[in-house]
């Protein structure tokens, strides 16, 4: 009998990235995405034993709501569905890939990557001193790669109306996915 490759899921057009400032709101978060979502599991600063016991909190429910959860980091966790940036991925999942210039687009494909996040397009709560590099600078950072980009920073579902025409496969935000931050966001 031939070996099969586990089948890889579809790129989610919709992602929440997550980290320690999120808080509590995580499961609002989570709740609040459609099914299909991706989830981005940062939370680069919390303590190995309790990071493991938090992602699997979060695998559960996104088993559940059948999201595609990554994970970002060097260090496997159980019941991920791919990684962000380098690492190691199991058979089936997906990379996805950070990219603030061309160089890093390029990095990200020629490592395999399945998808980008390109970002920041606008000013955001996670990097405040960052520098933005706007809708079209940010779409062409992805150009002619032939790999979904993914809009991050400073987004949520009315920016991305606005940018459909310049390439972008879907959007990610923290903010976005919290329904008491949504005032809170930096101005559009």
């Amino acid at each position: 009998m031939p070996h099969r490759h586990p089948k890889r899921p579809p790129i989610p057009t919709l992602w929440l990235m997550t980290d320690e400032r999120i808080g509590d709101g995580l499961w609002r978060a989570i709740d609040s995405l459609p099914r299909g979502a991706g989830i981005v599991f940062r939370h680069y600063s919390t303590e190995p034993g309790k990071r493991r016991a938090l992602f699997a909190q979060v695998a559960r429910m996104a088993r559940r709501k059948r999201l595609i959860l990554v994970r970002a980091g060097p260090v496997p966790l159980a019941k991920e569905a791919g990684t962000h940036g380098r690492g190691t991925l199991r058979p089936g999942g997906i990379r996805t890939w950070a990219a603030h210039s061309r160089k890093e687009a390029v990095a990200g494909k020629r490592a395999g990557a399945d998808a980008l996040f390109v970002s920041p397009l606008y000013p955001t709560r996670s990097h405040p001193v960052a520098g933005t590099l706007g809708p079209v600078r940010a779409a062409a950072i992805g150009q002619a790669l032939d790999i979904p980009v993914i809009a991050l920073g400073g987004m949520n579902a009315a920016r991305f109306r606005k940018l459909r025409g310049l390439g972008f496969h879907g959007w990610a935000a923290i903010d976005a996915w919290l329904p008491d931050q949504k005032r809170k966001a930096v101005p559009i």
